[in-house]
């Protein structure tokens, strides 16, 4: 028995994008699909005084209609220092900046960064850490897979060994089911209701920020309000 997922990078992703991750045995990026602008790829939010507050990776456009996530490269590295001192001023009075700031004021000071699936794995891999979560992130790029939606995650299942895929609620919508169960692969659906709410800095309480918030704000006790979903069979909620 094997459980995989397959979803696009997302930078600073929220917590059940990470729920997602510890879920399964293998947790594959697929960034050879077209990148959408103004989108979870290069930007999440995040809380501040003042209210949510977007941080936006500068990314360069080629202008031609199809452009993946892996081909997207980035306007300058100028951006990484303005999101650390957004970041550090809205969060450092936060009960666990301190303990967990560093390796990701590393990542946006000192790495240097040419492409968006870069930074989304590496800030991704920096909060599995945080998190402990161990599962092996690999990429759709090391396998061989056909075009076309369904094809596609069915090879990438096929040829990963997996028995078992689990999915973001928001593909329900065109997952062919049969399709998965003739090559041997079951589906279940992410269920995203229901997380609890923890202390954030800045009332009201919003659900759809990035981890950062919730590492910073209740540190070892993160996992406590996010789900296991190694058993979901559900669907509900609208965040990938």
């Amino acid at each position: 028995m094997k459980k995989i997922a397959i979803v696009q990078s997302n930078y600073i992703p929220w917590k059940g994008y990470f729920d997602l991750i510890r879920a399964v045995d293998e947790f594959i990026l697929l960034d050879e699909v077209q990148f959408t602008k103004r989108d979870w790829r290069s930007r999440n939010r995040i809380k501040t005084k003042d209210g949510l507050h977007w941080l936006s990776v500068p990314v360069r456009t080629s202008g031609r209609r199809f452009q993946t996530i892996a081909e997207t490269i980035l306007v300058d590295h100028a951006w990484a220092r303005r999101h650390w001192l957004t970041i550090e001023s809205a969060y450092a009075r936060a009960p666990y900046f301190g303990a967990y700031a560093g390796p990701f004021e590393h990542l946006y000071v000192a790495a240097r960064f040419d492409r968006l699936s870069e930074v989304n794995h590496a800030f991704t891999v920096a909060a599995c850490r945080a998190l402990e979560i161990t599962t092996p992130i690999t990429w759709s790029s090391d396998y061989s897979a056909r075009a076309g939606r369904n094809d596609r995650l069915i090879d990438l299942c096929v040829q990963a060994g997996a028995t078992d895929y689990l999915s973001g609620p928001r593909a329900r919508g065109y997952i062919d089911e049969a399709a998965f169960a003739a090559a041997g692969v079951s589906v279940n659906f992410a269920d995203y209701s229901g997380y609890p709410e923890y202390d954030q800095l800045y009332p009201p309480y919003e659900h759809a920020v990035s981890v950062l918030d919730l590492l910073f704000c209740v540190g070892p006790a993160a996992r406590d309000y996010m789900k296991d979903l190694r058993a979901t069979s559900l669907h509900a909620g609208a965040m990938e």
